[in-house]
């Protein structure tokens, strides 16, 4: 195995720790790897009640994190997206304790994880597992959405059951001491990587935080106590010069990081510019990486939003023009599933009238800081791709005319409030088979995709519609939602569709979340309402989903957005009918 020093000097030229320095995370790592075997001597029902009490910590934190992440993104207090840092952040997390709890309950009285959960048959040779809702609250409180894992083709709903469960299926097997690298944008994203290296790997945890979340380590040092007192995690603090001492040393075991493709590349094979760049490409073609350990990764892409011609009213119009705007805006589009491209059909009669809508849900929608590193120069970098992109406040939204250029758009992750629009021609079948393809073939990434369709024309597909799902390569699909929901919910997976490789990682490598604890994960699917209450009343909606929610809390344009998501967290960690009262009361003013 290599050594730190040479990996260090090999990888870039970022500048070497000091002794100390060096002896702190070198002490952090000693005591993981004496947390490593108390944690495998647990019990999973020993484990469930650590949950439990990791709960108490998390909820008794809630309201500090969720206020501190706001304030560190140049939220200002009254600002009507606050509530982002709210369900991006604590309400996120005590979803995935409560999940992973339920799962541990089980595997302890002796059952599958998959026990009372539904198992079908998804197309070509795939088992489908319904995986949410599972609970009441849930199927209350994300109203009309639903969510599937399909596994990988030729697992059997049998081997689905009898392996579900992971790591905790061996539970005194020892999956030694992770690194965790974690990203810098949402703030549940590190925490519940962490959770999954336990749960599913049996793998106690040294987190590296971003240097964005530095605010919020010793909020996180409280809510995780539960793990940190025992030695089950530490969390570190630092830039470069931390990462490449931990990704090279040698009594880690493994590493998962969240974040660009250029930095797992940095890690796994060196510089790819400077002095270094020349050794960088020689390892390449000689298959001799800088880090010999596994390696799992997140590394985002390039979202496509398909949106499938049909009848729509103005209402409907308006509605995912706002809906669109959210996939971009949300955390002023410093997401790695943050929809980056519509991909509509010159064809559709209404097609005109929808990017009118768009344009005005784009330009309407609050402004907030892009806070983010490196963004600024992303969006500069967008204007200079595209110089005749319509400005739009502080957001570029870039139209590719017949003939133009779509390359950068469709290859470049801008991580900034960039959105495209590509046009392509068809109607029905023809148009979303095309669709499908063209993501598929020319937008950089596996990450997330979504697919906006009418009740009435998803209707008229039958089967096919389907179909074009299963031909659709994303590790996370969104059919009338948006894939931040299939972050949010604990029950499904998150990663990439399966295929990269080290030479080759595009969104990454490996799944998180999970709860369910499932074996041999190809994509997770969330199913939502096309309409939103009132009009998704039976007699309204044309045959498609009923659900509760008006504009829903997570939308750039809900008026309540911020209230609601903090009732919906506190909720969430503590329960109250009153409470849960008044916020259903603001969701209806949304």
């Amino acid at each position: 195995m290599m050594t730190s020093t040479t990996a260090r000097t090999a990888a870039s030229a970022v500048p070497e720790l000091d002794d100390d320095d060096r002896a702190e995370l070198d002490a952090h790592i000693a005591e993981l790897r004496k947390g490593a075997r108390t944690w495998a001597s647990l019990t999973i029902s020993q484990r469930v009640t650590l949950l439990h009490a990791l709960r108490t910590s998390v909820s008794a934190s809630a309201e500090d994190w969720a206020n501190t992440a706001a304030d560190s993104k140049g939220l200002r207090a009254n600002h009507p997206l606050r509530g982002e840092e709210w369900l991006s952040g604590p309400y996120s997390l005590l979803g995935a304790i409560d999940a992973y709890a339920d799962t541990l309950g089980k595997l302890a009285a002796g059952r599958s994880a998959l026990d009372e959960v539904e198992i079908g048959r998804a197309p070509g040779g795939r088992t489908r597992i319904s995986a949410f809702p599972l609970t009441g609250i849930d199927r209350f409180l994300i109203s009309g959405f639903t969510g599937e894992v399909w596994l990988e083709p030729g697992i059997t709903p049998n081997t689905a059951r009898s392996s579900a469960g992971l790591g905790q299926l061996t539970p005194s097997t020892s999956g030694g001491v992770g690194l965790v690298l974690g990203a810098g944008n949402i703030t549940a994203i590190p925490v519940l990587d962490v959770m999954y290296e336990l749960l599913a790997h049996n793998r106690v945890a040294l987190l590296k935080v971003n240097p964005t979340q530095d605010a919020l380590v010793p909020i996180f040092e409280r809510a995780l106590a539960p793990l940190i007192e025992p030695g089950f995690l530490r969390i570190v603090r630092g830039a470069a010069a931390v990462g490449s001492y931990l990704t090279a040393h040698r009594d880690l075991e493994h590493v998962h990081i969240t974040g660009s493709e250029a930095t797992f590349n940095a890690i796994v094979w060196g510089p790819s510019s400077g002095s270094g760049a020349g050794a960088t490409t020689r390892r390449r073609r000689e298959n001799r990486p800088l880090m010999k350990k596994p390696i799992t990764a997140e590394l985002g892409g390039v979202a496509p939003i398909i949106v499938v011609p049909g009848q729509w009213t103005d209402a409907d119009l308006t509605y995912h023009a706002e809906h669109i705007a959210t996939m971009r805006l949300q955390n002023c589009g410093h997401n790695c599933i943050a929809g980056q491209v519509v991909i509509m059909s010159r064809d559709w009669a209404q097609a005109e009238q929808f990017k009118t809508a768009l344009r005005g849900a784009y330009a309407r929608a609050p402004e907030r800081p892009i806070w983010y590193p490196g963004s600024p120069a992303r969006m500069r970098q967008a204007s200079d791709d595209y110089p005749d992109a319509l400005v739009l406040a502080d957001r570029l939204l870039v139209e590719i005319e017949d003939g133009a250029d779509a390359t950068a758009l469709q290859t470049t992750e801008y991580f900034a409030p960039v959105l495209g629009i590509v046009e392509i021609d068809g109607t029905g079948q023809e148009f979303l088979d095309a669709a499908v393809e063209h993501a598929n073939d020319e937008l950089h990434g596996t990450l997330g995709g979504n697919i906006l369709i009418d009740p009435a024309t998803e209707k008229s597909l039958g089967t096919g519609f389907e179909r074009a799902i299963a031909e659709f390569r994303y590790g996370s699909i969104a059919i009338n939602a948006w894939t931040a929901l299939g972050f949010i919910i604990p029950t499904l997976s998150w990663g990439a569709f399966p295929g990269s490789t080290i030479d080759d990682v595009g969104s990454g490598i490996g799944v998180v979340h999970n709860a369910l604890l499932l074996d041999g994960v190809e994509r997770s699917i969330v199913r939502g309402p096309f309409r939103p209450f009132p009009r998704s009343l039976p007699v309204l909606n044309g045959g498609g989903r009923f659900t509760i929610l008006p504009t829903p809390p997570w939308f750039v344009t809900a008026r309540t957005g911020a209230k609601v998501s903090e009732g919906l967290t506190k909720f969430r960690a503590r329960g109250g009918v009153v409470g849960l009262v008044r916020t259903l009361l603001a969701a209806l003013r949304a």
